[in-house]
């Protein structure tokens, strides 16, 4: 019997591995946990495909060089995701300085004297949302979530209710199966979305599949997997989420442009236009009232942003939590 596995320290089953490599990744990010857990399952039942007769053993000592170890593997992707996050940081966005340690008698520094830099002011801080892409992005992703929540809502109630009614039938289980492995599909469409809208990492791959196994033994995995159960409460949440997600930020664009330009649409076409009324007041009638009615408009709409930033990371922070394996 070969013992070279457990002679460097190798695991001996692809369970083991894995269970290593989370166990080396501790910490970080769920999403690129859950990224590198399908990598290397992947690859590693990949080699044990092809090279049949071997025992999980063997193979994982086999690739142990070209792949590497789990703690290898894990240091390679918190590198890599370091880089990435680096790279795709927001323009202007600096990484927090970590304290120098203070001489011998002097008290602790605060982060802003750390830092060498003064902290911004709460007006630098209110009018530079205006710099922030995710805040653009969240403000379109509560505009399209109304879309993507019909569908999502549409789509899990529909497809759920005919699989489990065609259980019944020869063709019920393939339905069933396809079903659950396109709320799969979906849930890392909407991580794509939610990824490049509102700048949270989200799951790149799902979560493995073993494609050896039967029918029976795929839907029995994916039903007792929570996260298929969760992935399908979050689409059904979008539907109420997008609708209020919508509601809110067209209200807000509206009435922030429309006290913007109701001055200037009145110059151009003079009492034609419809007035912004509020409590009895037509802030595009009276000139003395037009730069009131600009300043309010372009202080909501920066209170728009910030609205729109913070629902972005409200949301993402949710479907971290329900669409990514903890």
């Amino acid at each position: 019997m070969n013992t070279e596995p457990a002679a460097t320290g190798l695991p001996t089953t692809i369970a083991e591995y894995l269970e290593q490599l989370r166990a080396a990744l501790a910490g970080a990010d769920p999403a690129m946990i859950q990224d590198a857990l399908y990598d290397a399952e992947e690859y590693l039942r990949s080699e044990l495909a092809e090279q049949a007769g071997k025992s999980e053993a063997e193979v994982i000592a086999g690739v142990a060089g070209s792949y590497g170890a789990p703690e290898e593997v894990a240091e390679i992707y918190r590198e890599t995701e370091a880089t990435v996050s680096r790279a795709l940081r927001t323009p202007g966005a600096r990484p927090p300085a970590a304290p120098p340690a203070p001489p011998a008698g002097i008290g602790i520094a605060t982060p802003a004297a750390a830092s060498g830099r003064a902290q911004p002011s709460w007006l630098m801080r209110f009018f530079g949302v205006v710099q922030d892409p995710h805040a653009y992005g969240a403000l379109f992703y509560m505009l399209l979530s109304v879309a993507t929540g019909t569908f999502f809502f549409t789509w899990v109630v529909a497809g759920l209710s005919l699989s489990l009614s065609l259980l019944i039938l020869i063709v019920g289980l393939p339905i069933l199966l396809l079903f659950l492995g396109s709320v799969r599909v979906l849930s890392l469409v909407e991580g794509r979305l939610i990824e490049t809208l509102l700048g949270v990492r989200m799951p790149r791959r799902p979560a493995y599949t073993d494609r050896s196994q039967g029918w029976l033994a795929r839907i029995g995995a994916m039903f007792s997997d929570a996260r298929t159960w969760l992935t399908m409460l979050y689409f059904l949440l979008m539907l109420p989420l997008g609708v209020a997600y919508f509601s809110v930020a067209t209200t807000l664009l509206s009435l922030s442009l429309g006290m913007v330009f109701a001055p200037l649409a009145r110059l151009l076409f003079g009492h034609h236009t419809a007035g912004i009324w509020i409590n009895g007041v037509d802030f595009g009638g009276s000139v003395w009232l037009w730069p009131l009615s600009v300043t309010v408009g372009v202080l909501l709409l920066f209170t728009t942003l910030h609205l729109a930033r913070a629902v972005g990371r409200a949301h993402g922070a949710l479907a971290k939590h329900l669409l990514v394996r903890q």
